[in-house]
């Protein structure tokens, strides 16, 4: 035993994306303007919505909220990245190994169940207009961003609880460019089929109830449009929703990919792209899919500019 806590390992080395030197400071620029471009991006649609009364809605609140969740969970993964690009020492600690799966963990679990949320607004929106203004109280709003962050939190400090039981005695390695969990148990000295066992319930039953709620709710919103004698009402529900159904289906196929699959784990190189994808891209094409076709947005930043 005490052979064991002489060699346990308390700092693990992050590979990252690549083990070519000549390509650190291109991927380094590449990244940093993708970080940039994500947090302004993220950031302004906050303040905006924040700043314009006429964005005092439920559905611009749950954006807002996802666009938070989108700016913590590349803040999560991106700055290390990058420092690791430009620095010969690519250590982390296990306490900042944790922390960094928790952050990044919390948020895309939140995700997931502002996701929910903004399909279940839609649907009361176009199937129940007259209800709406009753149905999605202020009040309300406030308890499903609340329930969604708690959840969020919650499911990622379980995963980071059970880490505390795995020890880390032969390679402090990580090839991968954060803390991936799955990489964890790839190189915990206690046998880790607990903890997996863990991931997988939790990752097949948050994403495949929330993805089906989705499912269901975008199928009642549909029906709802092509009954709609409107076409201007029919193009308008649709390009809304089409933002939505777009962003969903972009997260969730990745994080399905990554964790629900049979066999799942970041063992291969294009895993990495799956896990690239849903930590920094989506977080970067968000704002944008979600507010370049939405003419409220649009002219809410009109205004500020003037």
């Amino acid at each position: 035993m005490a052979e064991e806590n002489k060699t346990q390992v308390t700092e693990f080395v992050l590979t990252g994306l690549t083990d070519s030197p000549e390509l650190h400071v291109p991927l380094f620029l590449v990244f940093l303007v993708i970080y940039l471009i994500t947090m302004v991006g993220n950031l302004g649609l906050i303040y905006l919505i924040w700043k314009d009364p006429h964005l005092h809605t439920p559905m611009y609140l749950f954006l807002g909220s996802l666009a938070l969740a989108d700016a913590c969970s590349s803040s999560s993964v991106t700055p290390k990245m990058l420092m690791n690009f430009l620095s010969k020492n690519h250590m982390i600690s296990l306490y900042d190994c944790m922390a960094q799966f928790y952050f990044f963990g919390s948020s895309a679990t939140t995700e997931c169940f502002l996701l929910v949320v903004m399909a279940y607004d839609r649907y009361v929106a176009i199937c129940n207009p007259l209800l709406y203004p009753v149905v999605m109280s202020h009040k309300l709003c406030i308890q499903f961003i609340g329930v969604s962050y708690f959840i969020g939190f919650l499911h990622s400090a379980i995963h980071v609880g059970m880490l505390f039981r795995l020890t880390f005695c032969k390679s402090n390695v990580i090839h991968y460019f954060y803390c991936e969990i799955l990489q964890l148990f790839k190189i915990s000295c206690t046998d880790p089929t607990l903890n997996t066992l863990l991931v997988f319930i939790f990752s097949a039953f948050i994403q495949v109830l929330t993805f089906m709620t989705i499912m269901i709710s975008y199928t009642c919103v549909l029906f709802a449009i092509l009954k709609k004698k409107s076409e201007k009402g029919r193009s308008k529900a649709f390009s809304t929703c089409s933002a939505h159904l777009l962003s969903v289906s972009l997260f969730y196929g990745t994080l399905f990919f990554m964790y629900v699959r049979p066999g799942s784990g970041p063992a291969k190189d294009h895993d990495k792209m799956y896990s690239l994808f849903y930590t920094i891209i989506i977080p970067l094409l968000n704002p944008f899919i979600y507010s370049l076709r939405n003419k409220e947005v649009i002219g809410a930043l009109r205004i500020m500019k003037k």
